[in-house]
């Protein structure tokens, strides 16, 4: 068996499947998480769930917005007590600061950088210094950055952090309070709804062809005919396109609508053209497994 108790429990709280079906999944799979979601997605006992394990790691998730360009960056730390401290909130402003002034390529290239709020140390020092005065491991784990017209939002005090770009025809609309109330709405619903893309041309196509295999196959298992699931495919892939992508999914203040009939309203109030172009969402810890420890265990070490 290539797979343990735990593999099992952690897939159903990814399915909601019962244990003895994602039992079955794994054995199949041969201990294959990812496999065995697929696996119970096409015998139709599983919903499309994202597939990361579960949010462990500590730390925040911030966004800062300067003028007409903006960071959104993930730091973690050991607990959540630091990701609490003022210092340390700080310091993850000031890398935020720093990502809109320098547009660096990528965390290492963050890293080399000269630190800004402390000129003649790069940010790796001004990291390691900021562990060795909090005391605990920390980490500049990701980022990403915009430039055009933008509107930020954090979620639950750093656990989400949010930053959406936008097309608008008339760019003075951008200081109209209808539109920041319009594009704020647009930022929680990123934060609240987890959408993957922005529109249906950006899904890729692998992902389109994996997800019309299991939506047939799922219709075979159901007993119909091929001619008939190829029919159903269609329905279900555009049912997941309303998950999957922010512009298709319904707008989660009022359901009646979707997020593109709400955007195309809000246009026409203020008389321009609005387009969503691309969304950052990143969430403290998301696919990061935290070790886990027996309490008694966890003493033990502690003692020791």
């Amino acid at each position: 068996m290539n797979f343990t108790a735990q593999d099992v429990k952690e897939l159903r709280e990814m399915t909601g499947c019962g244990m003895m079906d994602c039992k079955k999944a794994l054995v199949e799979c041969d201990g294959d998480k990812t496999k065995a979601i697929d696996f119970l997605r096409e015998k139709g006992l599983a919903k499309a769930e994202k597939k990361a394990g579960r949010v462990a790691a500590e730390g925040i998730v911030d966004v800062v917005i300067d003028g007409n360009v903006g960071a959104v960056v993930e730091v973690n730390s050991e607990t959540d007590f630091v990701g609490k401290n003022a210092e340390f909130r700080a310091f993850v402003k000031n890398i935020a600061n720093q990502i809109i002034a320098d547009a660096p390529a990528d965390v290492e290239a963050l890293l080399a950088s000269e630190y800004k709020a402390n000129p003649g140390q790069t940010v790796e020092l001004a990291l390691k210094e900021k562990i060795a005065t909090i005391g605990e491991n920390m980490n500049i784990r990701r980022f990403g950055r915009f430039e055009g017209t933008l509107v930020g939002y954090v979620h639950g005090e750093g656990r989400i952090g949010v930053l959406v770009k936008f097309n608008v025809g008339d760019p003075s609309v951008a200081e109209n309070e209808a539109f920041k109330t319009y594009a704020k709405d647009i930022a929680m619903q990123v934060a609240a709804a987890y959408p993957e893309y922005t529109k249906i041309a950006d899904v890729p196509a692998d992902v389109v062809a994996k997800e019309t295999e299991i939506f047939k196959a799922q219709a075979m298992n159901e007993g119909k005919p091929e001619a008939i699931a190829e029919k159903m495919v269609v329905g279900r892939l555009n049912k997941r396109y309303k998950e999957l992508c922010l512009v298709e999914q319904p707008f989660v203040k009022d359901q009646d609508k979707s997020v593109t009939q709400y955007t195309n309203e809000t246009a026409k109030a203020l008389g321009t053209t609005i387009e969503i172009v691309d969304f950052i969402r990143l969430e403290k810890g998301e696919g990061i497994e935290k070790k886990e420890e027996n309490f008694a265990d966890e003493v033990a070490s502690m003692i020791k």
